[in-house]
């Protein structure tokens, strides 16, 4: 009997993962109903399943989990040529003058690249390597934000870092993000990175992200902010329809980069 009722748990999980796979998401009650047996016993599937990484629980059902990343050292030579388009389709709301925070991220360090040398801003940072990219702005001013640097995100992160946050005022915040869904927002792999980037938003009057394809439409563990607080999303040439109408329907500012020089070539 125990058998039995292995095998039948197991080809619940498989049926769940694969309606995930196609669909994007489920919601319990549907799975409940389509697999004739209760919404505990699914939550039960869905909690076993994302303790396995299958899934991120959300409420009502389930997302893909956000992409798993190496260390930020190692994110940097994934498809730059793709970063590099969000940039330089970012930096076009960039405007002298502004008091900008630039979060962690090696989209956001191709984004702090892209920037006008020229350019009279003032960049709050808790990104080493954002700093060290804007070294030689003349006319750009930078401000690092104190506190442990977290090796694996290449960020200053913690109570610190939130408290000299807390002390500053933006008319821009551009963050990087783990995972992105229109009913769930933005969220982040690890508490700490998730209390500074909203932080960051709390403090600023706009908040905007660049998102690659793989972020759209997953979940990671922390929620940053929800949909809604989230004034402009960047969006890769090639992001699902799908997607890009729904996060229009909230009426968020959506843009989309242009295609990258290396796909045009491709073609």
């Amino acid at each position: 009997m125990m058998m039995e009722m292995d095998l039948l748990t197991q080809e619940r999980q498989t049926y769940i993962h694969k309606c995930l796979q196609r669909e994007g998401r489920v919601i319990a009650a549907d799975l409940a109903e389509s697999l004739n047996v209760s919404v505990d016993t699914i939550r039960r599937d869905l909690r076993d399943m994302a303790s396995l990484g299958l899934c991120q629980r959300v409420y009502g059902g389930a997302l893909p989990p956000a992409p798993k990343e190496a260390n930020f050292l190692g994110r940097q030579s994934i498809m730059p040529e793709r970063k590099v388009a969000l940039a330089a389709a970012t930096i076009d709301f960039l405007q002298p003058g502004m008091h900008v925070f630039i979060d962690a991220g090696t989209t956001n360090l191709a984004i702090a690249q892209a920037i006008p040398g020229d350019m009279a801003l003032t960049v709050l940072t808790n990104a080493p390597s954002i700093a060290a990219a804007l070294l030689d702005h003349d006319a750009c001013q930078i401000v690092v934000l104190g506190g442990q640097v977290d090796k694996q995100i290449g960020a200053a992160v913690g109570a610190r870092t939130v408290r000299e946050i807390e002390a500053l005022n933006a008319d821009l915040a551009i963050l990087g993000t783990c995972g992105f869904d229109v009913i769930n927002g933005l969220s982040a792999h690890t508490l700490e990175e998730s209390e500074v980037k909203r932080a960051m938003a709390m403090r600023s009057r706009v908040t905007m992200a660049a998102l690659t394809n793989d972020k759209l439409e997953t979940a990671a563990n922390y929620n940053i902010l929800p949909s809604q607080a989230c004034g402009r999303l960047i969006l890769e040439f090639d992001s699902p329809e799908p997607a890009r109408r729904d996060i229009s329907a909230l009426g968020i500012d959506l843009v989309v980069a242009n295609r990258p020089a290396s796909a045009q070539e491709s073609i």
